[in-house]
């Protein structure tokens, strides 16, 4: 497959598809992506680049060009996906939309990963996550649950990028099986706009109709002596042994907490006198209890003590790789196959370290370097 995408959501898509088998060819100008200069770096690689780009190789080739533009079709020729997420019109000016390319290819899958899609009035604005977060609803949705807050929460994680590149990779997949069945390609129209909204489920029904919503978040973060402890009381069951583990077996038959609806409006009360049990504990020792009663619950852990997980380390979820700088880890897919073999490729290329030979096998000369597209 092709891979002409920058930043995360497509090359995200394609390193999921690299880790499933597919020989991914990362097209890239002779700046290189700009994920390439994002810290972590050493020896001049970055990890961040790596994390999303293992497995692929990286040819460089000037898109601008005759000769660029012959490579790329000679490279669709025997291509059986292609994946970009220029911003929409990019790819055509370029002469490599999708009826160009599928001229030299009926059977290829094209992939476009957008801000919006690829047509209708807000098609050619420029997005990245956090503006897609804030579009969406998705960020006024999340400050609906902080009690006491009237103004959104800063983005850090680019969540509209992952779950956009996700769902691209599943329609891949599943165009894949459609040609099997047709014989044909298809273009596909990716929106992380959508995919975002596609993230509120309960709130694109509560938009529609009038609900009484609960006064405070039904899950949050529980204090310890030491900590913050995360309970989820998702089930009668999950009540029930909660009260027991606190030492309040009475509140289930307690008129604020017995009904469900009850509880929900009673919540403030409840949590404060799963606190005050919880307030006298270690987070280790709330954990022992809640664990040891089936009540689903974590401690709240940073991203580094989450990678020490003995259960991540079981299930090998953690790859080491390598680049030009050194080895580095970075996360496998999250699910395993009986028969198929799912896992991050070994290496991250360094930029055009594939050029000469994917040209000498396309029967052409190297060419000019590219300038860095927008």
């Amino acid at each position: 497959m092709l891979d002409f995408s920058t930043t995360i959501a497509g090359p995200h898509c394609a390193r999921m598809l690299a880790d499933m088998g597919a020989e991914v060819i990362k097209i890239e100008s002779d700046e290189g992506e700009t994920m390439r200069t994002r810290p972590p770096v050493r020896g001049g690689c970055s990890t961040a680049f790596g994390q999303l780009n293992v497995g692929k190789k990286s040819v460089v080739l000037d898109l601008k060009s005759p000769d660029g533009l012959e490579a790329v079709r000679r490279l669709v020729a025997t291509a059986d996906v292609l994946v970009e997420n220029f911003r929409p019109g990019v790819m055509q000016r370029l002469k490599m939309d999708y009826p160009a390319l599928a001229e030299v290819n009926p059977r290829l899958i094209y992939c476009s990963i957008s801000g919006y899609g690829q047509t209708g009035p807000s098609a050619e604005l420029p997005a990245y996550a956090p503006v897609i977060h804030a579009a969406s609803g998705y960020d006024m949705a999340h400050l609906a649950y902080q009690p006491g807050r009237s103004r959104p929460d800063y983005c850090g994680i680019y969540h509209a990028d992952v779950v956009a590149g996700t769902y691209a990779f599943g329609a891949i997949a599943s165009a894949l099986y459609h040609r099997e069945r047709t014989g044909r390609g298809q273009h596909i129209d990716c929106s992380m706009l959508e995919a975002m909204l596609s993230l509120t489920l309960n709130e694109i029904q509560w938009s529609q109709f009038p609900v009484q919503l609960p006064a405070r978040p039904t899950f949050g973060p529980v204090e310890s002596s030491d900590g913050y402890v995360m309970i989820a009381i998702a089930s009668e069951k999950t009540f029930q042994n909660l009260m027991k583990v606190i030492g309040r077996p009475e509140w289930v038959a307690d008129v604020r907490f017995a009904k469900y609806s009850d509880r929900r409006a009673n919540w403030g009360a409840l949590m404060d006198g799963v606190e005050a049990w919880s307030r006298r504990l270690t987070n280790a020792e709330c954990l022992a209890a809640l664990n040891g009663a089936g009540v689903p619950s974590s401690a709240y852990r940073t991203v580094a003590e989450a990678l020490n997980d003995p259960q991540l380390l079981h299930r090998g979820a953690l790859a080491d790789v390598e680049d030009d700088g050194g080895t580095f880890k970075v996360v496998n897919l999250p699910f395993r196959m009986s028969d198929a073999k799912v896992a991050a490729g070994h290496r991250a290329a360094s930029l055009g370290e594939h050029t000469a030979a994917a040209l000498k096998e396309l029967g052409l000369t190297p060419m000019a370097a590219v300038e860095p597209l927008e």
